[in-house]
Formats: C-alpha cells, sequence, structure tokens
C-alpha cells in the first residue's frame, strides 16, 4: 500500500487515511497523532502492535520525571559532566489486542478496507477508524479515541468500539498493563539515548476495586511512578467471560464478547499515572484520581476537555487566507505548543515535546526564546509557570557557576530536566552562556507585555539580578570596554570564542534589566524580599549600569556589520550553495574543529541579535549584517529559518519572508525535514507562530510601548491573529488593502502602526503599507 493521504478539512481537523506498511511512515503516524497534555504524552503506536520486525517507539512518558544515566568522558577534567538526566518510558497502557473467532486482528493480515486517522484540535482527541476483514471473511468496523486529558493531567482515556458488520461470533479483547518497559536507544543517534539501560524497576503489582496498579521505581534518582487502569465496559450484557491475569509488572484484563450483527461493543480504558516529583503520595493519589475519574460519565470528561481548548483558541487563534495547506499546519503548531507545555512549575517544555525521546526529554534555550514567546501572548499562567520552573532551579544555575569557577551569579545549564547540566560536550554546551541571558531577557518579555510587577517581586528580579552578577564575574575589562571571553553563542557551528555578540548583547540587556526592575521595585514600595533574598544593593544596581555601558559589541567598520565574534571575519569562507544534500547538517559529516575553522552558521545567532535586540543597531547594519549572514548560514539547525523569515519581513523583503517562513511552519505535519518521526520540533513550532506575529505583523513590545508593522506576501489573501497585552486581547487582521486593529476586551491602548501613534478605543483601520 502507498503512504498516507491527507484528507482536506477544516484547520483545527489532520485526517489522513490509507495504511501504509512502510515502517517510516508507521514511525511518523506515531508522531504526528500522539497524545499529550503537558504532564504525559503517549505515542501513537497501534493498539495492537506491529509484527516482528518492525521497529516503533512505544513510549508513554512524565513531563520532568526522569533517571540518572552515566555519561563516562574520555579525559576526566575538572568540571565536565558524567551524570546526565534521561526522560523515562514509564508504562504501556496503549495496547489492546483483539481476536474475532480465534483470528487475530491486525493491520498486516487479511484485507484493510478502508482506514482513517483522525487529529481533532478542538475536542482534544485523536481517532483511529478502521474497517476490516479477517483471512476468513469476517468484517469488522474498529473505532479508537484517545484522550490526554487538559484538566486532569492524570488522565490518558482510550475508547475501543467494536462493530461487527457481516457477521455474528466472539471476540477477544485483551487489555494490557504493562509495567516493565525501556526507554528507546541507538547508539548511532546523538540525539536519543546511545545506551540499552533498565531505567524502571518494578516494585508492586496489585488489584483493587476492579483496577490495576503497577508502582516502579527508578533505578538511580529515587524517583517513583504509579500506573493505575481500570476498564469499564458500557455493554455489560455482551460480556461471556471477564479476568483478570496479574504477574510482576504486567496485567492481562480479558474479556470475551458476544457479538451481533451491526451492534457496537466499547470498552473505556482509564489510566492514571502519577509520579514522585508531582506528587507526594504516587499511589494513593493515582486510586483517588481513578475513582474519582471512573465515577463521573466519560461524556462529561470529552466535555470538559472541548470547554478547555475553546478557552485555549480564543486567546490564540492564527489564521492565514489563501492557503489551506499553511494554515493546518500553524494550527497544528500551536496545538502541539499547549499538548508539550507543563502545566505547572515542576516541569517545562522538551525539545521533542512529549511525543519522543529526542533529546532525552532535556529543556533547552528553546524555550525561553522560541516557545515562552507564545504563551506571554496568550496564556499568562503558563508563562508563568515556565518562569516559575526557572526559578525552581534557580540554587542549581547557583551551584552551576560555582563549578564552572565564578564566585557569584547563575549560569543555567544547556539542557537539563531537574537543573543540573546534562551537556556531555561542553564546547557548545555549557559554554552556550547565552542561556542565562535568554533566561533574563524571557523574564523582561512578560513584564513588558503583562505589567506583572508583582511576579517580577515574587521571583522575576531575582533571576534577572542573578544572571546579571554571572556577567560581572565571567567579562573581563580591557582598554576600557567590558569584554566576554571563551563563550559560545547561539551557532553551534562556532565555539569558544571571544565576545560574541548575541551574547555580548543579551548581557548588556540583562545588567540593564536588573537595576531597572530593583528601581521600580523600590519605587513601588515593594523591594524588600528582592534585597532580603539576594542582598542586592543601590550600588550594585549602579555597577549593573555602568558595565552594561561598557559592553563591547563587536563592529566592523569596512563591511559595516556586526560580526559574530572577534574572529570570525578572520576565518576561511564556506560556499554554503556548494553543499551537496547528502552532507547535510554539516555536524555528522565533518569533524567539529573543521567547522570552527570557517565561517560556515548552523543557524541565526548576530540575525536573532538584531531581530530580539533591534534597538542595539541602525537598521543599515542590520540590513548588511543580514546580508552577509545569510551567505554563510546552512539552516541545519530547525531553529535558523524562522529568524531570517522575522528579519526578512523587518527589512522589508517580504518574498523572501515568505520562503524562509513555509519551510519552517510545515516543518513537522508535512515531514519536510525528514526526521518528525524521532518527535516533533517545538520549538520551531514556537517559531511559526513568531514568524506571523512578529515576522509578518511585525508585532514588537517594548518599553517605549505597542508597536506593529504589518506585510504581506503576494500568496496570501490575509492574516489575522490575536494576541494579550496588559489587560486586553487585541485582534490584528491584515488584508491586501487595510489592516485593522481591534479591542475584543480590556481597555485602551495606545499603539504605534507604522511608526504612527494611535489609541486603541475599539478598532483601528489604516491602509497596509
Amino acid at each position: 500500500m502507498g503512504k498516507r493521504k491527507e484528507i482536506e478539512m477544516d484547520k483545527y481537523t489532520l485526517c489522513t487515511e490509507d495504511f501504509s506498511l512502510d515502517n517510516q511512515e508507521l514511525l511518523l503516524g506515531e508522531t504526528l497523532f500522539h497524545n499529550a497534555n503537558g504532564y504525559l504524552g503517549v505515542r501513537g503506536c497501534f493498539e495492537e502492535g506491529y509484527p516482528q520486525g518492525f521497529s516503533q517507539v512505544r513510549g508513554t512518558y512524565i513531563n520532568g520525571f526522569y533517571d540518572f544515566a552515566y555519561m563516562g568522558q574520555a579525559e576526566k577534567l575538572h568540571g565536565l559532566v558524567e551524570e546526565k538526566q534521561t526522560i523515562l518510558n514509564v508504562a504501556d497502557t496503549q495496547t489492546i489486542t483483539l481476536k474475532l473467532d480465534g483470528e487475530n486482528f491486525s493491520m498486516f493480515e487479511g484485507k484493510v478496507i478502508k482506514s482513517r486517522r483522525v487529529l481533532d484540535m478542538r475536542k482534544g482527541i485523536t481517532l483511529r477508524e478502521i474497517w476490516w476483514e479477517s483471512p476468513e471473511g469476517r468484517q469488522v468496523r474498529i473505532k479508537i479515541t484517545r484522550m490526554a486529558s487538559f484538566v486532569d493531567t492524570s488522565l490518558f482515556l482510550v475508547r475501543y468500539e467494536l462493530e461487527p458488520l457481516n457477521f455474528d461470533g466472539t471476540a477477544e479483547l485483551v487489555s494490557v498493563h504493562k509495567g516493565d518497559v525501556k526507554n528507546f536507544f541507538d547508539p548511532n543517534d546523538p540525539r536519543v539515548a546511545g545506551e540499552e539501560i533498565q531505567h524502571i524497576l518494578i516494585g508492586e503489582t496489585w488489584e483493587e476495586a476492579g483496577a490495576s496498579y503497577i508502582l516502579s521505581h527508578t533505578s538511580k534518582s529515587g524517583g517513583t511512578v504509579c500506573s493505575a487502569v481500570k476498564n469499564a465496559v458500557e455493554e455489560p450484557e455482551q460480556v461471556e467471560e471477564h479476568s483478570l491475569s496479574l504477574e510482576t509488572g504486567l496485567v492481562r484484563e480479558t474479556f470475551r464478547v458476544k457479538l451481533v450483527r451491526t451492534k457496537c461493543f466499547r470498552l473505556l480504558k482509564y489510566t492514571v499515572l502519577c509520579d514522585s516529583c508531582h506528587f507526594t503520595d504516587p499511589a494513593g493519589q493515582a486510586k483517588e484520581k481513578l475513582e474519582a475519574l471512573t465515577a463521573q460519565p466519560a461524556r462529561a470528561l470529552y466535555e470538559d476537555q472541548e470547554r478547555y481548548l475553546d478557552r485555549f483558541w480564543d486567546t490564540c487563534e492564527i489564521d492565514v487566507y489563501g492557503d489551506g495547506e499553511l494554515n493546518r499546519a500553524l494550527t497544528y503548531n500551536v496545538y502541539q505548543l499547549l499538548q508539550s507545555v507543563t502545566k505547572d512549575r515542576y516541569g517545562n517544555i522538551a525539545a521533542k515535546g512529549l511525543s519522543g525521546e529526542g533529546y532525552e526529554g532535556h529543556y533547552f534555550w528553546d524555550t525561553e526564546m522560541y516557545i515562552l514567546p507564545f504563551f506571554t501572548l496568550t496564556n499568562r499562567e503558563i508563562a508563568k509557570n515556565l518562569i516559575g520552573y526557572r526559578y525552581q532551579i534557580l540554587e542549581n544555575a547557583k551551584e552551576n557557576a560555582r563549578q564552572m569557577g565564578h564566585k557569584q551569579g547563575a549560569l543555567y545549564p544547556w539542557r537539563t530536566i531537574m537543573g543540573s547540566e546534562c551537556s556531555g560536550y561542553f564546547p557548545s554546551g555549557t559554554a552556550a552562556y547565552h542561556i542565562s541571558g535568554d533566561v533574563a531577557y524571557s523574564v523582561v518579555a512578560y513584564y513588558l507585555a503583562s505589567g506583572d510587577l508583582e511576579f517580577m517581586e515574587q521571583c522575576g528580579a531575582e533571576i534577572v539580578a542573578e544572571t546579571a552578577r554571572l556577567w560581572m564575574d565571567l567579562g573581563c575589562w580591557y582598554q576600557g570596554k567590558f569584554h566576554i571571553n571563551e563563550v559560545t553563542g547561539p551557532d553551534e557551528y562556532t565555539c569558544m570564542v571571544n565576545n560574541n555578540y548575541y551574547t555580548n548583547a543579551l548581557a548588556k540587556y540583562n545588567l540593564i534589566w536588573a537595576a531597572r526592575l530593583y528601581r521600580r521595585l523600590k519605587e513601588a514600595g515593594k523591594a524588600d524580599g528582592l534585597v532580603e533574598r539576594t542582598g542586592l544593593t543601590d550600588g550594585e544596581a549602579e555597577a549593573f549600569v555602568r558595565t552594561a555601558k561598557a559592553v563591547f559589541l563587536p563592529y566592523d567598520e569596512e563591511l559595516g556589520i556586526n560580526p559574530q565574534d572577534d574572529s570570525f571575519l578572520q576565518k576561511k569562507l564556506w560556499d554554503v550553495s556548494s553543499i551537496p544534500e547528502e552532507e547535510k547538517p554539516l555536524l555528522l559529516h565533518h569533524h567539529p574543529l573543521e567547522l570552527y575553522r570557517y565561517q560556515v552558521c548552523k543557524q541565526a545567532d548576530t540575525v536573532l541579535a538584531h531581530f530580539i535586540l533591534e534597538e542595539e543597531q541602525d537598521l543599515e547594519t542590520i540590513r548588511k549584517s543580514y546580508a552577509y549572514y545569510e551567505k554563510v548560514t546552512t539552516h541545519d539547525s530547525s531553529l535558523s529559518s524562522c529568524i531570517f523569515s522575522i528579519m526578512a519581513a523587518r527589512l522589508g523583503m517580504v518574498e523572501k519572508a515568505y520562503g524562509y517562513f513555509g519551510d519552517s511552519a510545515k516543518m513537522d505535519l508535512y515531514n519536510t525535514h525528514k526526521n518528525t518521526k524521532d518527535g516533533i520540533h517545538t520549538a520551531n513550532m514556537g517559531g511559526s507562530y513568531m514568524g506571523i506575529v512578529y515576522g509578518f505583523g511585525g508585532l514588537r513590545i517594548r518599553e517605549q510601548g505597542l508597536s506593529l508593522r504589518p506585510c504581506l506576501p503576494k500568496q496570501w489573501e490575509g492574516y489575522h491573529f490575536r494576541f494579550l497585552y496588559e489587560d486586553s486581547v487585541i485582534e490584528v487582521k491584515a488584508g491586501r488593502e487595510t489592516c485593522a486593529v481591534t479591542l475584543l476586551r480590556g481597555t485602551e491602548k495606545e499603539i504605534t502602526i507604522y511608526d504612527r501613534p494611535y489609541v486603541l478605543r475599539d478598532r483601528v483601520e489604516i491602509p497596509m503599507e
């Protein structure tokens, strides 16, 4: 059979038809149709499994639940990381097998008359529907609905419907609850674990009141997790036999069912997961939750899910007119951000969300610079949770700074789960000091969008102050300027350099805002807590400002650009246009030292700095820098194209912005990079949202206020998006002739459009430029 066929539906519905035997397509489907809610995630594997010889990543994950794994260093130098955290496959509760009068149901046997998979982003469910004929001619319709609840995030619910079409007979359904699971590993892929380790150890397996429980613990980190499963039958009169068998770490519940032609049989399978990172008593609380959830009608759970999503889409709706494929991709990306993001302060957003084990569930700077902007503009509570997580691990960041030889300040780890550094390759990991500036930048961005000084009092200002102290210790004075040496910027093909422009510009911003927030809290009479916790003084705040004014920002007079760092322009040029496709990405085909000796960039670096800190340079410098770096950037990172798109739009190169944007927005849904099977690219998904709002919409929120500079590619009829600003919900709608900005809720706002001031009381409509 051929590859999956996508069916045209509304933008909130993804529907594919035609079953494929291709293993890569099966793995892709596991990612595209995974279920997650920010706490738990379940890969979209077939309930009945695949035949022997087919690979699958049959995983269920909890955000922030981890074990330790040894990461040996060839040379044991001081401070090199030798232990990492890794996300865990905690249990398999998605398995349900089926026999029809003794014949095993399998998509690989008999005849698949028709099949389809659906993701409904309004209802928050996935649907798998199959019309199948057994080798002996029995025809059946199977409909399987899955939901990871956004309302009670410990719940994963499967509804299994079975309808015989041309026969009366007997079916045997076996619902499996398996705790003896392992993580996926591939020694040839640096993005996943390279070793096979039994991270989850079974502690106890029991049955109580018709539910099964498996309590497990991690091999090294001391964590525990309880998976609780209860099966409920909607047509109990059809059940002829029922049994439940327990082994250590394995429970099988069997239903022998009488089938009557065209009459449905329905099985509900409730899974509740509770872990010790989020719950004080995982087993006891799993039992309480399972009892409460199964006591209410399943219909109510589905209705709660739909209401939650109604509220979600109300503030973050985004549309592009004239490109249905792109519109669906954007909607998919936004929905995946919701599926991936933590709903508390114990976790964050992993590079692959909860769709797979890529990068071992670690959190990166991706969150602050590519994902948090979406939540800052659409969901304040989630944005505060993400910043709150960084506050939760602030002490770890301070400890990390001491490990790196700093007497003060906080150095956030390059990749982590619980707060300590997990990067084994320090040149492009620990040396990426900019992550502390990224975290501080995200705190300030939240404050500028919300005006929430109370949150700054609670934790935001402390994060900004402690990261500012890091720069004071890291940098040094030379010829009247403040220099920052031996760091790595966002471009991972250029490591361990002096005066990386991006890092220095962020350090300057961090120092300025540490002093500014301190002063604002003092003026409001709210600085006592900050002072008590940090010992911050007027003198130290003034030193921050003096240092910020002296931070060295590289500039080349001859080229009129900001060099990426002190030595970047001294290196040989690499003709990016001549790189054959089979040598991409370069990091898999060239030694790091070879890459470091050339002017070749993996991703946006200085261009990214010009986007987030546009006020640091005049527009002509930004324009020349853009043209220079465009010629030497491979975009091997999924974080790159969206930034080049945003800045092309800012510079008036709208069609170029369109070209970069399409590649970014469609990456996962249309598998443009051929690696979505390993998991989604959450940061790129956030970047595609930024591409519309910050790029084509030209939205900026600075200390001076809110501004817009909309532009429209010729390929589109228009677009609209909504966002939060202070106490208001605002909608921007751009068309070929005019742009309308509407105040949907909240108080009037001063706003700048195309550099002209307006007061937004109801609606402002102006000609497009």
